[in-house]
């Protein structure tokens, strides 16, 4: 992807993908994970490719604009995070106006996708995007930011759900719980890289709240997330490849808590990223039970 981005004959176009972290797709499939479990555990595991489709692109579009908004906020303290100070707009790459304007250009694109959705649907992507562009804001105001975090990223439960099946039930609810938990549970690794940057520019995080606490916080989400899905399955009648699954991703979480024991910036980026794998084994979970 790095390489392609080199090729854009325009600098402003390479920059403006990489302040909408086209190089980083991570924060993609985060994002995407949980709306496809909504898809599948909605339509009882089965496949509807369409939604499927709709749901891919909304989740790129919206996890650009959300960096994008988050860039623009965080504008005059990234500079003085050794991980952020040379994004585009913390290193004057990129100005803020054309910055707004490309915010303004994925919310419309963002917007012309849900209208392609039925209109209780429609409805929930409204609130998910204010969600999203306001994040940035609640990690200043919020003692545990990625608690806001999980309930924006866990927002595609819901959206898919009333997509595919056309009501919402107690079970999307618990769906939606184990996403939220599931995301609390990965941005605080995430977050454990910045957290001496972001005590001295002061802003919160997850942690910074847990303290010395936050590996056996991040472990009890995980086992709160597992406990959450192994619910949601019973209640959908799942058969036992659901369950067989979710027993690797428990095996997934084990391996992530051991390997950031020492809590060496490697070993935390490498578990982080490593949730993408979590995330589908917990879609692939849902296709197997059902």
């Amino acid at each position: 992807m790095n390489r392609l981005i080199a090729r854009l004959p325009k600098p402003w176009m390479r920059e403006c993908l990489l302040l909408m972290r086209v190089d980083r797709p991570i924060g993609t499939w985060l994002l995407l994970w949980p709306a496809l479990w909504g898809v599948i555990a909605a339509g009882s595991g089965t496949i509807h490719p369409g939604w499927l489709v709709i749901f891919s692109l909304g989740a790129f579009v919206m996890r650009s604009a959300g960096c994008v908004a988050n860039d623009l906020t965080d504008r005059d303290i990234d500079p003085l995070v050794a991980r952020t100070r040379n994004r585009p707009l913390a290193a004057r790459r990129v100005t803020p106006t054309l910055a707004k304007r490309l915010l303004f250009a994925l919310l419309v694109i963002a917007l012309l996708l849900g209208l392609t959705l039925p209109v209780q649907a429609w409805q929930l992507c409204f609130v998910g995007a204010i969600l999203a562009v306001t994040y940035p804001f609640a990690k200043r105001l919020v003692p545990v930011p990625q608690l806001y975090l999980g309930i924006a990223f866990a927002w595609g439960v819901p959206i898919a759900w009333v997509t595919v099946a056309h009501t919402l039930e107690p079970t999307t609810w618990l769906l939606f719980g184990a996403a939220m938990t599931w995301t609390i549970a990965f941005d605080t690794i995430y977050a454990m890289m910045d957290r001496e940057d972001d005590l001295k520019i002061g802003v919160n995080s997850t942690a910074i709240f847990f303290g010395r606490y936050d590996i056996a916080a991040t472990g009890l989400l995980f086992v709160v997330t597992l406990g959450l899905l192994v619910e949601v399955g019973l209640r959908l009648g799942m058969g036992w490849g659901y369950f067989l699954l979710l027993g690797g991703a428990l095996l997934h979480a084990i391996w992530q808590i051991v390997s950031i024991r020492n809590q060496e910036n490697s070993a935390l980026m490498r578990a982080f990223v490593a949730n993408k794998w979590f995330g589908m084994l917990i879609f692939s979970a849902f296709l197997a039970g059902g």
